[in-house]
């Protein structure tokens, strides 16, 4: 999809190591792990719950001009849906790509909505 993904999270470089070598799930990461020790890219994109030292689950998607356009926090007891995510990156590069709006519940191969307004949808 012509994207760039990072797992970051608080703990250390060696607990991601550990993690990924006894976690079935964790053994097929393929992308980078960073460590947040010092909590400055927790802080920096608000995911740091400043109670427990430790984060929300986040998932930031940043544009190519360096924008975030999505930011979605879940509590750390409730994991994240990857197809949702994944679909949110289709409608996002589907409206880059043509200008439409996406509708609700959309997957790809459905239409777009054309804009009337360049101010519609715009916040």
């Amino acid at each position: 999809m012509n994207t760039f993904v990072l797992g970051i999270s608080t703990d250390s470089v060696y607990a991601h190591k550990v993690f990924t070598e006894v976690s079935p799930a964790a053994s097929k990461v393929n992308y980078p792990l960073v460590s947040d020790r010092n909590h400055r890219i927790s802080r920096d994109y608000r995911v740091l719950n400043e109670e427990a030292g430790a984060t929300y689950r986040g998932t930031v998607i940043i544009n190519p001009e360096g924008v975030i356009v999505s930011k979605m926090m879940y509590p750390v007891e409730v994991g994240r849906n990857a197809y949702e995510i994944l679909r949110l990156m289709q409608a996002l590069q589907y409206n880059q790509k043509t200008g439409e709006a996406v509708p609700a519940n959309w997957v790809p191969g459905q239409p777009g909505i054309a804009r009337r307004s360049k101010y519609i949808g715009r916040v």
